[in-house]
């Protein structure tokens, strides 16, 4: 059977690599006494995908990755056994039984996710707060993305969801996934040039609070939370 789980990552943790994040999760298991699903073969290995990995630096309570069992195990008994064998700054939340279809994996599904981000160092306008929904509302939003070998121009605006103020942060919900992935930190520095800002002059800190799939159909846009698509193991 397959499980989706979902976890926090936070504190000292937040700097730990992908790849070690993953490594981590394999001991946690067998620590754990966790019933995980290996590959076949000269060089098993466990049967686990992470949904969209997180950046490092970034913090998060809505990180997910699928993996298989051999046998089932109660949910809430699987998190109370998995947490017992986490270390400070990681936490199971959920674990849920999801569809057996390829195309159901987090990694494959993922659509959007929702973002906070506040101000660590520097100063902003004292209007900033003002600014947010006329940022919004412009047709455009344009930034140079940059990659390894060449720097172009892109239209970030239509994958910019919401945009809002929550206390003295940003609160965004932006597409995410293979097809479209927006980074908060692009978000904020466009944010920061509409403002006149220099965005050498200040730094945000970024926590994830959720990822998404979309259940929509027509066209019309439905985010659903990746753990509302499975179902306890009772």
């Amino acid at each position: 059977m397959k499980v989706r789980v979902k976890f926090r990552k936070n504190g000292a943790m937040r700097y730990i690599g992908h790849l070690d994040v993953m490594r981590y999760f394999q001991k946690a298991m067998r620590r754990a006494d966790i019933p995980a699903a290996f590959s076949k073969g000269f060089s098993p290995h466990m049967i686990m995908s992470f949904a969209n990995p997180l950046g490092v630096g970034l913090t998060s309570d809505g990180e997910y990755f699928d993996m298989e069992l051999t046998e089932p195990i109660p949910s809430k008994q699987a998190i109370v056994q998995i947490n017992k064998a986490m270390v400070e700054g990681m936490e199971v939340t959920e674990f849920v039984q999801i569809a057996e279809e390829k195309k159901a994996t987090g990694m494959a599904i993922v659509a959007g996710a929702d973002y906070l981000s506040s101000l660590k160092k520097g100063a902003l306008p004292a209007d900033w707060k003002d600014q947010v929904d006329p940022f919004l509302a412009q047709e455009q939003i344009l930034i140079v993305k940059k990659t390894k070998r060449s720097e172009k121009e892109v239209d970030i605006r239509p994958m910019i969801y919401r945009m809002e103020v929550r206390g003295d942060a940003v609160f965004m919900q932006v597409a995410t996934g293979s097809v479209e992935n927006l980074k908060p930190g692009l978000v904020v520095e466009a944010f920061c040039s509409y403002l006149g800002i220099e965005k050498e002059s200040v730094s945000f800190a970024h926590h994830r609070l959720e990822l998404y799939a979309d259940g929509g159909g027509d066209g019309k846009r439905k985010l659903v939370p990746l753990a509302a698509l499975g179902n306890e193991i009772l």
